[in-house]
């Protein structure tokens, strides 16, 4: 179905919720809990719901000894390895609260652009969904090289959110929505929804400078628009936001998505 207004988020099918590293790793750790519990209340009433969670590298980092992001990616890899193994633990514990069962998803790039590896990726989602198992999607990192990665999981987000032909997508970040400018700067204000098709012609955005994630308000716009184009409607809100977010509350900001095709 197309959501064309937040208050029928409730009535949404299948949701896609992206949650960024700085969100939920170091000092923010216990963000988790939350989340889940709002991941939680979604699938008690029967919605479907796939996680794409960034952080393996910043959850990895710490039992490397590393106090920053790596720069090179053979160590990048070795931190995602040991980190996605223990995020996705952390995430387990968890949802076990609530009955729930995660299944892990790793894609690269090239799984969703190879239409052989696509259609693996789409039926593997679509089988767990349907055993009411909660996918938790990251991209690949182990694998990926600087060439072939999607460059931040908002992208990877919306390409899975367009995969599965969600109804709903919903980024969350450090940031309650979008701005006119970089919320820190002065004159900066929320938009409370972006019409489809809005080019956002008077709003400046940034990139992340968290030092742990890769993201920003500019791929957080790139992002809805390649799953508003899709037919996915977006919001975008902060992680502590996530239960009234998918509650239908108006908080942070709606991109609506393409109209329905008319036949």
């Amino acid at each position: 179905m197309r959501l064309t207004d937040r208050s029928q988020v409730s009535s949404a099918r299948r949701v896609v919720v992206k949650v960024g590293s700085s969100s939920i790793s170091g000092a923010n750790a216990d963000r988790i809990e939350p989340l889940v519990g709002a991941l939680a209340a979604t699938h008690a009433r029967g919605a479907q719901v796939i996680l794409v969670s960034s952080g393996a590298i910043a959850t990895g980092m710490p039992f490397l000894g590393l106090a920053d992001r790596p720069a090179d990616l053979a160590t990048q890899q070795a931190a995602a390895a040991v980190g996605q193994n223990l995020l996705v633990g952390k995430y387990q514990e968890h949802l076990g609260a609530f009955g729930i069962v995660a299944g892990q998803v790793l894609l690269t790039a090239n799984d969703l652009t190879n239409p052989t590896h696509r259609q693996n990726a789409q039926r593997a989602i679509d089988k767990l969904l349907e055993l009411r198992i909660l996918p938790i999607v990251n991209e690949n990192d182990t694998v990926a090289t600087h060439e072939i990665r999607f460059g931040d999981n908002d992208r990877l987000a919306a390409m899975v959110a367009e995969l599965v032909g969600a109804d709903l997508l919903v980024l969350l970040s450090d940031v309650d929505a979008l701005y006119t400018r970089p919320p820190r700067d002065p004159g900066a204000v929320r938009i409370d929804e972006v019409p489809y098709g809005d080019p956002l012609d008077d709003v400046v955005v940034g990139e992340s400078d968290t030092g742990v994630g890769t993201g920003g308000a500019a791929t957080k716009v790139q992002a809805a628009r390649t799953a508003t184009d899709a037919g996915t409607a977006v919001l975008l809100t902060a992680t502590d936001l996530a239960d009234a977010a998918l509650a239908g509350e108006r908080v942070g900001t709606w991109f609506a998505p393409a109209p329905q095709p008319e036949f």
